[in-house]
């Protein structure tokens, strides 16, 4: 299964940019990990018995929770897809159910980004692409923002 941009590329069409969910998306995974860790490390630390039996049911639950977590986090990075070419910029979610926005660069307004302080450090944030006439769309959780804006917003010498 190939990317969605290669299926649906016009004659004469190229992609400039691609960038996709931020891996900020693990982030409760990671964070499941660590409890669970801490849990595991817990129940050698407590007497034998019934202490230790508990931490280590908390340490698997706070695993399993980790887990799943990681295959959510993963698959919606995998089934996302965030293209500029030099006709449109194209947004792809879903996998079964996929949803996709597609806009003009010619008919693109404005593309207004924002990051918050966690965003701007880790380098995501959410990215309005605002259309004459469309509407627009709001781009969540992006990898490199300002670098995707640009590459909207960049227009070569002469066009």
């Amino acid at each position: 299964m190939g990317r969605y941009i290669d299926d649906i590329l016009q004659p004469g069409e190229k992609v400039l940019y691609s960038t996709n969910a931020h891996w900020i998306f693990f982030l409760p995974a990671i964070i499941g990990g660590i409890i669970a860790g801490a849990f595991l490390v817990l129940s050698g630390m407590v007497p034998a018995g019934p202490p230790a039996l508990i931490c280590l049911s908390l340490a698997a639950i706070s695993a399993l929770a980790a887990l799943y977590k990681t295959v959510t986090a993963w698959f919606h990075r995998w089934t996302t897809e965030t293209d500029v070419t030099n006709f449109r910029v194209v947004h792809k979610t879903g996998f079964v159910k996929r949803q996709t926005f597609e806009m003009s660069v010619d008919k693109v307004e404005s593309v207004d980004v924002d990051q918050s302080i966690l965003g701007r450090i880790l380098n995501y944030g959410n990215v309005a692409v605002l259309g004459v006439g469309e509407g627009g769309k709001t781009l969540n959780t992006i990898a490199s923002p300002l670098a995707f804006r640009n590459a909207i917003t960049a227009r070569p010498v002469g066009t």
